[in-house]
């Protein structure tokens, strides 16, 4: 019995500027993910604050829309079973200090703020987000 899911995942600006879009996607490739859709992107402010706007009430909220709009994303659909807890498994912790060895915040993360991806956190989200970014 299969739990195909999907869900959105973002390669961040600090992971984007450091050229390390190929390599990220290996990670989630070699994971078993298959990349159903992806696009490279630039997010006006405005834009981020549509996307994080679940967390404005949140103090990091402002910091954080200013980051997504920093530089270019690449967006991506990824598929596989159990895609949600799976990818969340394999990003790591938000803070890439507390992520454990092998995820890809600890390999690749900065901060808690740079660190390099983000994945939704729910189907309900995934759904949200694969819509905000990919609605034809």
């Amino acid at each position: 019995m299969s739990n195909l899911e999907k869900t959105l995942s973002i390669i961040k600006p600090d992971a984007v500027e450091r050229k390390l879009e190929n390599e990220i996607k290996n990670c989630f490739i070699n994971s078993g993910f298959v990349i159903e859709k992806e696009k490279k992107i630039q997010l006006s402010k405005e834009e981020a604050e549509d996307f994080y706007k679940v967390h404005q009430t949140k103090p990091f909220y402002n910091d954080l829309c200013e980051y997504l709009s920093s530089g270019p994303i690449i967006v991506m659909i990824l598929k596989k079973d159990n895609a949600i807890t799976d990818n969340r498994k394999l990003m790591g912790a938000t803070d890439p200090k507390k992520s454990e060895e092998g995820t890809i915040r600890k390999k690749y993360g900065i901060s808690i703020d740079k660190n390099s991806v983000h994945g939704s956190d729910s189907l309900e989200n995934a759904k949200i987000e694969i819509d905000f970014f990919f609605k034809n």
